[in-house]
């Protein structure tokens, strides 16, 4: 994407999402970013494990611990936004802080009820809830802005129609939300799909039905690269992601079927058109067992410090594996889930939502992206 087109871009989503200081990418590592090639982005989330375990030289996940480091580059230093899940989430694609609802997983799925109109200068909205007002723009709305395409992949949607719908799976608004444990047969969370917190997108039952979707989808859009979109949202279900062990239908959980998730999944992402012509691929979790935090990471005004009993979601790691990255790469610059999303925006030249726009904070650049410069 040349500047023209960039510039284009913003002006498209400064009006049809009345965002706030639309500007073209500007720092070094946006440049690095806009640069690099990459035009299909896959993402795999997974659950509650701090650096020094999933990495450490007994991880119970060798796979991911110790093998794909060396397809790609490890981030040692990138932390959680909070505590529990959700919160962690709703920071990745909208740039939201955490407030006590969300800190809290949304027991209730409720609406966002706003202490004051609008957004404040750093973007976020003021109050507590859930389903945040149809204003509270997500880098899934930008993208299409944009002339980009995504899709939220989760593992399990539907699989117990008496709980979820097969794509746009959520528990109605008001209901006390009982996808937050699970049943035997079906291990999908709310909690873990940020898409369906948003009117912006669940107001459109048609475009969210056709985004957010059971990860059975993803094994035929792989198929080809006009069928894998720019932005793929990889969820597990509660027990491939490693939130619970054992799990409810007899698994050990935790890292251990995380890391068999990654070992029949990452093989299939990797091996996909889309990937090898542009791709790259981000494995992490959503927060550690500390509440360590790094890049001036700020709390929602009048809201709750990020961590329940600390300033963060503390140190977690990741790997991102690409062409565009030199396989053992080690960076041990501090990123976030908001520098993720600024990354994120960076790659498809948009602006910077809520807290990914803070002026301390960095995105991926030439630390990460070495095959660009060597």
């Amino acid at each position: 994407m040349n500047l023209i087109r960039s510039s284009f871009a913003c002006a498209i989503a400064a009006s049809a999402l009345a965002l706030a200081a639309c500007t073209v990418p500007a720092t070094r590592e946006a440049s690095v970013l806009h640069k690099s090639g990459v035009r299909h982005v896959f993402v795999i989330m997974l659950e509650n494990e701090p650096f020094e375990v999933t990495f450490g030289a007994q991880s119970p996940a060798p796979y991911l611990a110790h093998e794909l480091p060396k397809q790609g580059a490890l981030l040692p230093n990138y932390y959680g936004i909070g505590h529990y899940s959700l919160d962690n989430y709703i920071a990745m694609i909208s740039g939201q802080a955490p407030n006590v609802a969300t800190q809290d997983d949304c027991k209730v799925f409720r609406e966002f009820v706003r202490s004051k109109p609008g957004l404040d200068a750093n973007g976020q909205a003021l109050g507590e809830g859930c389903v945040y007002p149809a204003d509270v723009k997500t880098l899934a709305d930008q993208l299409e802005a944009a002339g980009f395409t995504w899709k939220g992949y989760m593992e399990d949607m539907g699989a117990d129609p008496a709980r979820e719908a097969n794509a746009c799976g959520h528990v109605p608004i008001s209901a006390v939300d009982v996808t937050n444990r699970a049943s035997e047969k079906d291990q999908y969370a709310d909690k873990h799909d940020p898409f369906v917190y948003f009117h912006s997108i669940i107001d459109d039952p048609a475009r969210c039905t056709a985004h957010v979707v059971n990860l059975d989808v993803l094994k035929n859009d792989l198929q080809r690269v006009d069928a894998t979109p720019n932005f793929s949202y990889i969820t597990p279900n509660l027990c491939h992601d490693g939130h619970d062990a054992p799990c409810r239908n007899g698994e050990p959980g935790g890292l251990i079927s995380a890391d068999k998730f990654l070992r029949e999944w990452v093989p299939r992402i990797l091996a996909s058109p889309a990937f090898k012509q542009d791709g790259l691929l981000i494995i992490t979790f959503d927060e550690g067992t500390d509440a360590a935090a790094c890049c001036g990471e700020r709390p929602l005004p009048g809201g709750p410090q990020p961590g329940q009993f600390g300033p963060g979601g503390g140190r977690i790691g990741a790997v991102l594996i690409s062409p565009t990255i030199v396989p053992g790469t080690v960076s041990n610059v501090e990123y976030n889930h908001y520098s993720f999303l600024r990354s994120m925006e960076d790659i498809f030249g948009l602006p910077h939502l809520g807290y990914a726009n803070a002026p301390q904070l960095r995105s991926f650049g030439k630390d990460v992206f070495t095959a660009e410069h060597r």
